[in-house]
């Protein structure tokens, strides 16, 4: 790892610890070079001591990795795995790490499984068993992204992007002009300050100092924002340390926009001089947070949390995110997309190309879905992270320090171009024939060998929500008293990453009883006394008040799963013939459609378009003239059948 985590990572556990073994003087003062870390001059020290200690050889392993000198970290981490005493299981994991960022998978392997082995419990373990097997299938770019680099990055570090406004904030370690510049030990560059810049096409321009009063002397950033864009929260580092060992933790604070000016900083309750909370990711209404830290209670590392507001405008308690998303590593830079329901965030726990690597997983209802690796070329070798889209999931940006930038970190333009190959949610309501919602509905989801995945009762307002893999076919059913079941077949195949199916509980057995006797070739609509369904001038979308009439079709045909429908659309005789049976055509296809996706065997139901043909009345048109009916009894000639033609 290296600066890009400001001081979340690896400012973690620095303190000296003991060793059974006498330290030099040289590796004493590399000890306090790591220390504060001074990298450069803690692996000279290191390298001019006659023999290490295994602690020393762990940490200029570590000085290497650090400033990125993966090559020469591999030479040190073989070094120390040689040595068996003193070695730890650990240290096996970190020289995996290193030569799999070297494109040595091979061997990396080799270590992971000896790390396995010693730790079969280990979440970091179980993912790698879970999913090394995928290591081509992830480095392979197969057009679902396209990564742009930017003309705004500098030499100095350029990372973490939020929207604002229609504009990018960003946090970057370009100094400003002055008479003295404090520079980051670690990266002997100056401490990151919040920009904001103009969008222009995928690039970035004319970037601007966010302000002074988020802006101080240490690293200030990343930043987020509020829907409104009138409340941000950012990572600061924590001025008010008192600790012996002089590290400096992160802290979150908050910033409320008055008559155009940022107030004062306001820290959060949880910051703490000792550990780190950052990276936070706000809420549309500013009330939901998720946020990165290591304090104590955490699976290892840094861990994700979320935390609400009430409203009073306090924060409750942290709740940790658990090891659906969390593991032994470090997870952060986490970012929820509110409108699809998906968080993404990174890590170097969870198996990846590389470094620190870009992680997907959907949530409903508190729940996590599946976790999926973003893939190549969102991720490679190096660190990948921070990333964010917009509402659209179609754009967004990512901050590595992959080869081919021109120093450290650099920002990225991301075009979703084949979307994420994740879970998807699947939500709707209950209701009855009227189309009224049915609160306390048991609602059931099956896979298509009938299996029960998951059950749940419908909320007040009759709605319910469920996680499920990505391209399967399942089945939804309801169930309440007095009412019969409803069911309905779902597809999460395509790009969506919501699925919206309503159920339909049949509240008359009566009605039931009809629609079984109907001998074939009866025109379901008028068994069923359905109002005329309507569509908007030259249009062919499903209307809310066809809706209601097209759901007792899906009612009928579910109640009677036997039944084969056709479906019959017609227009009036206005417009060219091939207009009308084009339009009629896509009419036809909208309402399959439509009751398709909410029945049984879905290939019970078909439908054609007839034009003009075969009209109930006396308004034929002679060629371009009209005749002249009224616009009601054109209306009669702009219908829609449903006759049932098989049992």
């Amino acid at each position: 790892m290296n600066k890009l985590l400001l001081s979340l990572l690896l400012i973690f556990g620095l303190g000296f610890t003991a060793s059974a073994d006498p330290k030099s003087r040289k590796e004493l003062r590399g000890d306090k070079q790591f220390f504060v870390y001074r990298f450069e001059k803690a692996i000279d020290a290191y390298t001019h001591t006659k023999e290490l200690t295994v602690e020393g050889q762990r940490r200029l392993a570590k000085s290497y990795s650090n400033l990125g000198l993966n090559t020469e970290s591999e030479s040190a981490y073989a070094r120390l795995v040689s040595n068996t005493d003193g070695t730890t299981s650990d240290d096996y994991y970190n020289y995996a790490m290193i030569l799999k960022a070297n494109n040595k998978t091979d061997q990396s392997d080799l270590w992971m499984d000896k790390f396995a082995a010693a730790h079969p419990n280990d979440l970091r373990a179980k993912d790698y068993k879970a999913n090394h097997s995928k290591r081509a299938e992830l480095s392979k770019d197969d057009g679902k992204y396209k990564v742009d680099y930017l003309n705004i990055n500098t030499e100095d570090d350029d990372y973490g992007t939020s929207y604002f406004n229609n504009q990018i904030v960003f946090s970057s370690s370009r100094a400003k002009p002055k008479m003295i510049v404090k520079k980051y030990n670690w990266t002997g560059k100056a401490f990151g300050d919040i920009f904001v810049a103009d969008v222009d096409g995928s690039q970035l321009k004319d970037p601007e100092n966010f302000g002074k009063k988020l802006n101080g002397k240490m690293h200030d950033g990343p930043v987020c924002f509020s829907r409104n864009n009138t409340y941000l929260a950012f990572t600061r580092n924590n001025y008010e340390t008192k600790r012996k060992d002089r590290v400096i933790n992160l802290e979150i604070c908050f910033s409320t926009l008055t008559d155009g000016k940022w107030s004062d900083p306001e820290p959060f309750y949880l910051n703490n001089i000792d550990y780190s909370v950052g990276h936070p990711s706000l809420s549309a209404d500013g009330n939901t947070m998720y946020f990165s830290s290591n304090m104590s209670g955490g699976y290892g590392g840094a861990d994700i949390y979320k935390v609400v507001r009430n409203g009073q405008g306090e924060w409750g308690a942290a709740q940790n995110m658990g090891s659906e998303i969390n593991t032994e590593g470090n997870e952060m830079f986490p970012f929820f997309e509110e409108k699809n329901g998906i968080l993404f965030f990174a890590s170097d726990g969870r198996f990846g190309l590389g470094g620190l690597d870009i992680f997907v997983c959907p949530m409903s209802g508190g729940k996590s879905g599946t976790v999926v690796n973003a893939g190549a070329p969102m991720n490679t070798t190096s660190d990948d992270f921070a990333f964010i889209t917009d509402s659209s999931m179609d754009k967004g940006y990512l901050s590595s320090n992959r080869a081919g930038g021109k120093s450290g970190d650099d920002i990225y333009a991301v075009d979703i171009l084949n979307g994420f190959d994740i879970g998807k949610k699947i939500q709707g309501i209950a209701k009855d024939k009227n189309g009224k919602n049915i609160p306390a509905s048991f609602i059931t989801l099956y896979d298509d060998k009938n299996n029960v995945l998951d059950t749940l009762t419908t909320k007040e307002d009759g709605s319910y929500e469920f996680l499920a893999d990505a391209n399967k076919t399942m089945k939804l059913t309801g169930q309440k008293d007095a009412y019969t079941d409803g069911t309905s077949p779902v597809s999460t195949s395509g790009s969506a990453y919501i699925v919206n199916v309503d159920l339909v509980l049949l509240d008359e057995e009566k009605e039931v009883t009809i629609v079984k006797a109907a001998p074939v070739g009866t025109d379901l609509g008028t068994l069923l006394v359905l109002n005329a369904i309507y569509f908007d001038l030259n249009e062919s979308a499903i209307r809310p008040d066809a809706e209601t009439e097209l759901l007792k079709i899906v009612k009928a045909m579910n109640a009677s799963p036997t039944m084969v429908v056709e479906i019959s659309a017609y227009t009036d005789c206005r417009e060219s013939d091939a207009y009308n049976q084009s339009l009629s055509d896509r009419r036809a296809q909208a309402s399959v459609n439509f009751i398709k996706t909410r029945i049984t065997k879905p290939e019970r139901i078909s439908g054609k378009g007839y034009g003009e043909s075969n009209l109930v009345n006396d308004c034929a048109c002679d060629g371009a003239e009209v005749s002249n009916c009224s616009e009601a009894q054109h209306q009669k000639n702009r219908r829609t059948e449903f006759r049932i033609v098989k049992k």
